[in-house]
């Protein structure tokens, strides 16, 4: 339960997976508190939240930063699990903060900042394709498999570790590497892919002549 100077504006609300908790763009007069469940960061796009920044596990305060520097939103936010919320009134938010001591009131100021910037930067590195990230991904962990001298992908880590990486959902990154067999990019299946053209991946990352890009020679 929170503590008392930041007491609930309403009942707490249980929302079922894939709800939408928060809107990019959008303002509020509520600061959300996950008591329980986990919730995706991202971007969403028509309904579905194709590019992931992260998940954050209740406890946990929902995009409070934005709330405490007076910012829209930065992120859309969707229930992975069943969550369980307080929404808590902005101004009473602001106000318990207002009463801090002033090096704890800067401390927080300043971290909200920092993570509201942080946040800028990620959203805007998620404007470059999903094909273009999955592209480049593949080339950056290609290796020169020793048997057949072709270039392989090691899928060691799961689908949906590497889909966070990336920043999109695992049923989109299961699509897009599809679509990039059907395109004749790769091949293979399972745990291990063959890069069978490299120019055409290079183009599609968008990677130049000159830049440096780690590929096996």
């Amino acid at each position: 339960m929170l503590p008392a100077p930041l007491a609930p504006s309403a009942a707490a609300q249980r929302l079922a997976p894939g709800a939408v908790l928060l809107r990019r763009g959008e303002c509020t007069s509520q600061v959300l508190h996950v008591d329980q469940g986990r919730v995706m960061l991202g971007i969403l796009e028509r309904g579905t939240l194709h590019h992931q920044l992260g998940v954050v596990e209740g406890p946990f305060w929902l995009e409070a930063a934005s709330g405490l520097l007076g910012l829209p939103h930065a992120v859309d936010a969707v229930a992975e699990t069943e969550v369980s919320m307080y929404p808590v009134a902005l101004s009473d938010f602001r106000a318990h903060v207002d009463s801090l001591p002033e090096p704890s009131r800067t401390l927080l100021t300043d971290l909200a900042k920092a993570q509201r910037q942080q946040t800028e930067v990620a959203v805007s590195r998620l404007a470059k394709d999903a094909d273009a990230r999955c592209a480049e991904w593949l080339l950056n962990h290609a290796e020169r498999d020793t048997a057949s001298g072709r270039l392989q992908v090691n899928l060691s880590e799961r689908k949906r570790a590497i889909a966070a990486q990336l920043g999109i959902a695992p049923e989109t990154l299961s699509r897009m590497l599809k679509q990039l067999r059907e395109r004749d990019l790769i091949s293979g299946r399972g745990r291990v892919l063959q890069l069978i053209n490299l120019d055409a991946l290079r183009q599609l990352a968008g990677v130049g002549v000159s830049e440096r890009q780690h590929v096996p020679a």
